[in-house]
């Protein structure tokens, strides 16, 4: 039976478990991108409520127009170009909501799948308030508790202690046990101990590891680089889809034209086509808005991904 001394076993059992703390900051990145997954799935859910419910207001608007053209067109107030003209707004408007509606079932069925196969009700229409914390100290945390970040560092540990312990094999090994041996008309029994003593053989395994251990430094000063880089990148990103959403939401609420357009065309101020090509226009800023504020909640989500 051969056994190392103390020391060694001591080291053996430090790499050991620091190898299993890189296992566990693996598992802890996969689960931070999973989470991350999920909650961007949850906001792509919100952007589809809310534009569900605003698209479901346009069908109406778009159902009455067709249903006052149909009128008109049988009394003779109306031409047939005319009501074509309100049934193709009116196909239009059922047409995105009938794809929308496909895309949002798409995400429910992506959100199960993320939770295990478990149904999840969600209708939720109102995005989280969220701010923008100063970027310096705000990396100086992302860095601290980045599971990929902290792998590195870790890896680190390991890599050091691992030329440690290849120091320390050299260090001689000892052996003990019990032999019987036969020979002609004589037999010998008795306990036996040995020591061995390695001269050459654990010279490249040092050498090795310290290779290792300067792949693992530069790989995390190289992680750390990438990692500022993206995140400042995500930063000015997140900042300025923030400016354009809350741009977005003030132009909005000063300047809806729906209701007004409406009196318009009832009173017959402008004509049909000129009320569907307005009202298009206000439409259009409208997706452009929504679409701004999700997509900042995207980017927001990404940026902050290690909190999660």
């Amino acid at each position: 039976q051969s056994f190392d001394i103390a020391t060694l076993t001591g080291m053996k059992n430090r790499v050991s478990r620091g190898q299993n703390d890189l296992l566990e900051w693996q598992y802890k990145a996969e689960r931070m991108n999973i989470m991350l997954e999920a909650k961007q799935c949850c906001i792509e859910l919100i952007y589809s409520n809310v534009l569900l419910s605003e698209l479901k207001v346009r069908q109406q608007h778009a159902q009455t127009i067709a249903t006052v053209y149909e009128t008109r067109l049988q009394t003779g107030d109306a031409n047939r170009i005319e009501y074509n003209k309100a049934k193709l707004n009116l196909a239009t408007a059922e047409g995105e909501y009938a794809r929308i509606r496909v895309e949002r079932e798409a995400l429910l069925m992506q959100l199960r799948r993320l939770n295990g196969g478990i149904d999840i009700a969600f209708d939720d229409s109102h995005h989280e308030e969220v701010t923008l914390p100063d970027f310096d100290s705000w990396f100086a945390v992302a860095v601290e508790r980045s599971p990929m970040q902290a792998y590195a560092r870790k890896a680190i540990d390991v890599s050091k202690q691992q030329v440690a312990l290849m120091r320390a094999s050299g260090l001689p090994s000892f052996t003990a046990g019990y032999m019987s041996e036969k020979v002609a008309g004589e037999q010998f029994q008795g306990l036996t101990f040995g020591i061995s003593i390695p001269l050459w053989e654990n010279k490249n395994r040092v050498r090795q590891a310290k290779a290792s251990l300067r792949a693992a430094q530069m790989q995390e000063a190289d992680s750390r680089e990438q990692l500022h880089g993206r995140m400042r990148m995500l930063y000015a990103r997140t900042a300025g889809l923030k400016a354009a959403a809350e741009s977005y939401r003030k132009t909005l609420e000063a300047t809806s034209n729906a209701d007004l357009l409406k009196k318009a065309l009832d009173a017959g101020e402008i004509s049909l086509l000129d009320y569907i090509l307005e009202l298009g226009l206000y439409y259009d800023a409208v997706n452009q808005a929504l679409e701004a504020e999700r997509d900042y909640q995207l980017a927001f989500a990404e940026l902050t991904a290690f909190e999660l």
